[in-house]
């Protein structure tokens, strides 16, 4: 038997919550009195200090050098190499810095993308009460070691996983390993040996908050043996994924290098083979192509177009940690979505009140006290109903915590249970405080779990004494011997509220009971003997943490967008059932986390394409659920909020983690977080990734027909054996000033109207389709046809080579500013006010570039760097009746598209 392992880490391993506590002292070797001093500097350095292995971080070098691990990079640096190798010094600078600029970005965004580890080292307490040799101490929570017996009381937080020896009233929230939303009671009973982790009532494990009572429990693992340190080793093995744009990036990339080769090759061929050039001037216009083709801005189009998008997202409260999850979000196809605060509101809520033989739902969500009381659908006046009053004054007095309002939200002070009740008594328009003055509390059994129930005892100043008992319902009715029936004691009804009991729990509500018994005057005080028999039942309650109003509605929207929701909780089945209910997620069916692990991964797979709800899991399952549901091709995104969420957070395809509740490990193993910690955010966020994928789309069929046109252009040049047509520093201007600029222009495009009604974008589907890619050719060969034929009739006009290159590259520049409108819509026409004038950031870019296009004409300095010349106004005139021609033509060959395909893509 292995100290410090547990049977779901290994098989072999020791089920510490399964043993005897007397057989946890043999294994371990300790005693009641604790390890000795010498024993345990002995087990310290046999078992190392109790803190977790940090992770191996990658240097601040290192991390920026792999920013230029990219094939297109790769070309951007070759293409700066040529221009330098033929002394192009201004040509080289400009590319070298667009690929710093770009490798900055990156190493700015992805500066906290691996400090998951380091937040989970610090959520091991400093001290802790720890027996040894005989005697209590305070020592670091670093030094405990396996065998010391460690003592908890409220508001700890416990230091290692311990297996419970003493409990007394111990309630422990374990949310942030588990992912139940209310504090779990402990025992020192064992559990079952294969018990799920949020069963297992006998352990303390590390990281949790100790909520309520007090404890004495011995340490069976420490550090990365812990169950927090085996979230933190499966953390380390999950590899962070490739988007599906940098992976089409990359392929792109790859058929772009090739392509310009191909055509460098082809146009140095035929000079050689058939034009008889000079070996020089072939080898200067291979270089000229190779500038030509390569699309220096895209890398600056992408990352600027990413950060818009992550600003436009901030706004709609989604932070986005790494820019490639901006784009991700357009292709999700299912959200695995933690139950918990992020599909519910996380506060309990009472929804159902049961009394004499009527069942009262309640209205409103959390702690705002406000909502109304039905009964079979219609309103209900709580004055109408004495003994529904009589029951919320009990759950009222026989109450500890209380809530109040500030900044314009409802906190809670104690335990959520209490808070729900202490609600559902301000619905009804009762007092609290004044409830307590009128009836002050002169005694109390606080709640025990050996007990399951709370009693007070109450005097008002009439003369009277009142106990108010609540607690486990089958506990409750044990001990009542009548119940209230319209205002008269009768006999319980048991069989009666079993049944009614039965039917609100099958819809997943946590039940309460809620009982009085008349006591004598001069009663000051109550033992337990008072409460075991001859109470009267007031009632049942069924409260539940109900879904988020807005989170109905962006489930309902995702379903629409083709986007799959399902749930994923360490709750029991049937509360996850009900919420999913509630929610419209799945058909009903429930697959627990125990059920998962006797599943294979091919298994698991088949079933989770029939199951969208999934209750009582482990780190592990959801983290098998994420890569299950990635090997069946689908794009996920995970939230969550807890340690035990990390592992699937990573490696998730968009991993969401909440900003309010989350824990800092969540978020830093997350692309994204949630501001808010709601659904309808990522619902919100995944819009906006859509639209931004689209408006990247439009970007760079945008520019890259510029590309095209330039590459071709210089290749007719060289097969008619002329001039060239535009220098590499003018190639450089038009794709590094115009082309990028206006580019991003299209970046500012609004969402489109119907956007969320399309199924999601296939992950396999390349950057560039057949259709964009004939778009590509289409405008690249109305590009090369105006700009090279201008240049060659204005040349054989008489024109000198620097005025035809001046117009070639002014033409070029005005075919750019008519097509970019054209780019607003892939499909539709934009002969509309809407089309031509949606986007004003179009019309301010067009107005600037217009001035530097001036500029590069008329200003001297400019004239001495590009080679330009001044221009007349008739060739103005006429450059402008052959650039604006792209606009017509691109609109005619949109109709006779939609005339064709009936494509029902909206602009």
């Amino acid at each position: 038997m292995t100290i410090g392992k547990k049977s779901s880490a290994k098989p072999d391993a020791a089920s510490w919550h399964a043993l005897s506590t007397d057989a946890v002292f043999q294994v371990l070797n300790s005693g009641a009195t604790g390890l000795a001093a010498q024993e345990a500097r002995r087990r310290l350095k046999q078992h190392g200090y109790n803190r977790l292995t940090p992770a191996a971080s990658t240097g601040p070098l290192k991390r920026f050098l792999l920013q230029f691990h990219n094939v297109l990079i790769y070309v951007l640096l070759a293409s700066a190499g040529i221009t330098a190798a033929i002394e192009h010094w201004v040509d080289s600078a400009v590319i070298l810095g667009v690929v710093l600029i770009n490798a900055l970005i990156g190493f700015i965004q992805e500066g906290k993308a691996e400090h998951a580890l380091n937040a989970i080292r610090n959520m091991l307490t400093y001290e802790a009460m720890v027996l040894r040799d005989g005697r209590h101490l305070k020592i670091p929570a670093e030094e405990l070691v396996p065998g010391d017996i460690v003592s908890l009381e409220s508001g700890d937080k416990v230091p290692a996983d311990l297996r419970l020896l003493q409990v007394k009233n111990l309630r422990a929230d374990e949310s942030m390993l588990t992912g139940e939303s209310v504090a779990v009671e402990k025992n020192a009973t064992p559990s079952e040996d294969h018990a799920a982790l949020g069963d297992r009532f006998s352990m303390a494990y590390s990281s949790a908050l100790i909520t309520y009572g007090t404890a004495h429990g011995i340490v069976v693992a420490t550090g990365d043996d812990t169950e927090i340190g085996r979230i933190s080793s499966l953390l380390r093995t999950v590899p962070q994924l490739t988007t599906p744009l940098l992976k089409q990036i990359a392929g792109f990339s790859r058929w772009l290098t090739a392509a310009i080769l191909v055509l460098a090759l082809a146009a140095f061929g035929y000079g050689w083979f058939i034009g008889h050039s000079s070996l020089q001037d072939l080898f200067m216009s291979a270089v000229g192509i190779a500038v030509a083709a390569i699309p220096e801005g895209l890398p600056a189009i992408v990352t600027i177009t990413l950060a818009i998008g992550v600003q436009r997202m901030a706004a709609r409260n989604a932070i986005i940690r790494r820019l490639p999850a901006v784009e991700t979000l357009g292709s999700v196809t299912v959200i695995c979505s933690d139950k918990t605060g992020t599909l519910t509101c996380n506060e309990m809520t009472v929804e159902s009140v049961c009394v004499n033989s009527d069942e009262f739902t309640v209205e409103g969500a959390g702690y705002d006290p406000h909502g109304d009381f039905k009964l079979a659908g219609l309103s209900a006046s709580i004055n109408d109903y004495p003994e529904l009053r009589e029951l919320l004054r009990a759950a009222a007095l026989c109450n500890n915590a209380r809530i109040e309002q500030a900044n314009g939200a409802w906190h809670l002070h104690g335990d959520p249970t209490e808070g729900a009740l202490i609600t559902l008594a301000l619905k009804a328009g009762l007092d609290p405080d004044l409830l307590n003055q009128e009836m002050p509390r002169t005694d109390s059994i606080p709640f025990e779990a050996e007990h399951r129930y709370m009693a007070t005892l109450h005097h008002d100043h009439l003369g009277h004494a009142f106990m108010f008992v609540k607690g486990a319902p089958e506990r409750i009715l044990a001990m009542c011997s009548q119940e209230r029936h319209h205002g008269e004691d009768e006999p319980i009804r048991g069989a009666h509220w079993h049944r009614v009991m039965d039917e609100i729990a099958g819809r997943g509500q946590r039940l309460l009971a809620i009982a009085f018994k008349t006591e004598p005057l001069t009663r000051s005080q109550i033992e337990f003997a008072d409460v075991e028999n001859g109470l009267t039942l007031l009632g049942v309650v069924g409260m539940i943490d109900p879904p988020r109003p807005e989170a109905i509605d962006s489930v309902r929207k995702c379903q629409k967008a083709g986007i799959r929701v399902k749930m994923i909780t360490g709750d029991h089945a049937a509360t996850a059932s009900a919420i999913a209910a509630q929610l419209h997620i799945g058909n009903g069916s429930v697959l627990s986390g125990a059920a998962i692990d006797l599943l294979s991964d091919d298994e698991l797979k088949v079933a989770i394409r029939d199951v969208d709800v999934f209750a009582r899991t482990s780190p592990e399952n959801k983290l098998r659920l994420v890569s299950a549901l990635q090997a069946d091709d689908q794009v996920v995104a995970m939230t969550g909020d807890g340690v035990n969420d990390a592992p699937a957070l990573k490696r998730a395809d968009v991993g969401v983690a909440m900003g309010k509740n989350g824990t800092e490990v969540a978020k830093e193993a997350s692309e994204m977080v949630l501001a808010d910690d709601n659904f309808a955010s990522i619902v919100h966020a995944v819009e906006e990734g859509r639209s931004i994928y689209e408006n990247l789309k439009k970007s760079i069929i945008f520019i890259l027909p510029t590309s095209g046109g330039e590459a071709l252009t210089i290749a007719a040049a060289i097969m008619t054996g002329k001039v060239l047509p535009i220098t590499p520093v003018q190639i450089l201007w038009v794709n590094m000033i115009t082309a990028v600029t206006l580019s991003l222009t299209l970046a500012f495009e609004p969402t489109e109207r119907r956007i969320m009604r399309r199924k999601p974008r296939d992950p396999h589907e390349p950057l560039l389709s057949g259709f964009l890619g004939w778009r590509i050719l289409f405008v690249s060969l109305i590009l090369v046809t105006g700009t090279f034929g201008l240049f060659l009739h204005q040349h054989g006009l008489g024109a000198s080579v620097a005025e035809a290159r001046t117009i070639a590259v002014n033409t070029l520049v005005l075919f750019e500013m008519f097509y970019v409108f054209n780019s607003r819509y892939l499909y539709q026409s934009v002969l509309s006010p809407r089309g031509l004038f949606g986007n004003g950031t179009i019309w301010f870019a067009v107005f600037v570039l217009t001035g530097f296009q001036l500029a590069y004409t008329y200003w001297p300095p400019m004239q001495a760097l590009f080679g330009s010349v001044d221009l007349d106004l008739p060739t103005w005139g006429l450059m402008i009746a052959v650039a604006s021609s792209v606009f017509f033509l691109v609109e005619i060959e949109k109709f006779f598209i939609r005339l064709f395909t009936d494509h029902k893509s909206n602009g």
